[in-house]
């Protein structure tokens, strides 16, 4: 398995003991995959040969357990501490694994403040290179909690091509900015996709609309990632490692890149903050 160098977020360990980096994995709107390029974010990382865990804290519609595999499954605790789940080779925690599948989470913002401070502080994550964190849609209550409890390493913003969910990504990318969370960069999901039968592509929802906005907001584009029927099925069967092992070969070509480019982006932010720089990943 191949093994990548990694660096820590400055300051981070005081509040997450043995945890390097914490990535917040967010969107503009609903609807653009976002859990889904934080489960390939997680399991990519892993294979890699990284420490990974994954948080689910999409407190209003929970997807990660489904994701990963873990649906019926519940975390054990010992003393006061959660022990999470593994999958994948990934540490898992999730309010699904909280609540029945089909209840709905009805909350205000105190009582979402109270169950993502129990997840920083009470899970017991152990050593880990990457914190992946699945955030809810859109500008709510989490992501302002984990910024004031955190100093998150930086956000990773996930659209699709069309401009109205390109217009969602810039309203988060900028509550990031005015959380004082750094951008590690833009991924545009269902991107092309590549007809199997012919090998020509389509794009569907149109093409470009990300690496145009990362341009223009001055943050990387860290992939573009297809339309591929294997990713759709790897998560409804909770099989995440599908988009690596059993998709077409260009597929399998922008996971990886995208991967290696968030690890790249993360050294390099660590390296700028280290040397009392502020740099951009070009």
């Amino acid at each position: 398995m191949p093994s990548m160098q990694v660096t820590a977020t400055p300051g981070l360990s005081d509040k997450l003991p043995g945890v390097k980096n914490a990535i917040a994995v967010g969107a503009g709107k609903g609807g653009v995959g976002k859990s889904t390029i934080a489960v390939m974010t997680a399991v990519g990382l892993a294979r890699e040969g990284a420490r990974v865990g994954l948080l689910d804290a999409d407190v209003y519609g929970p997807s990660i357990p489904k994701l990963m595999g873990l649906d019926s499954e519940k975390p054990s605790a010992r003393e006061d501490r959660i022990l999470p789940l593994e999958a994948h080779g990934v540490a898992v925690m999730s309010m699904g694994f909280m609540i029945e599948p089909e209840r709905a989470v009805i909350w205000r913002g105190p009582m979402i403040h109270g169950v993502v401070k129990q997840f920083i502080e009470q899970v017991e994550w152990g050593e880990l290179d990457y914190l992946i964190i699945d955030l809810p849609p859109g500008t709510g209550d989490v992501p302002l909690s984990l910024a004031q409890m955190l100093p998150l390493t930086g956000a990773v913003v996930v659209c699709t091509p069309q401009e109205v969910a390109l217009l969602d990504a810039v309203k988060a990318l900028r509550m990031y900015q005015q959380l004082n969370v750094d951008i590690l960069g833009i991924v545009e999901n269902m991107s092309y996709f590549i007809a199997p039968d012919t090998g020509v592509e389509y794009d569907i929802f149109g093409r470009g609309g990300a690496a145009s906005a990362a341009k223009r907001l001055d943050v990387p584009l860290l992939g573009e990632i297809p339309i591929n029927i294997a990713i759709r099925s790897g998560g409804d069967a909770g099989t995440p490692a599908d988009v690596f092992e059993k998709v077409d070969d260009a597929t399998r070509a922008a996971a990886q890149q995208f991967v290696r480019n968030l690890a790249d982006g993360v050294n390099r932010k660590n390296a700028g903050e280290a040397d009392g720089l502020k740099l951009r990943i070009t």
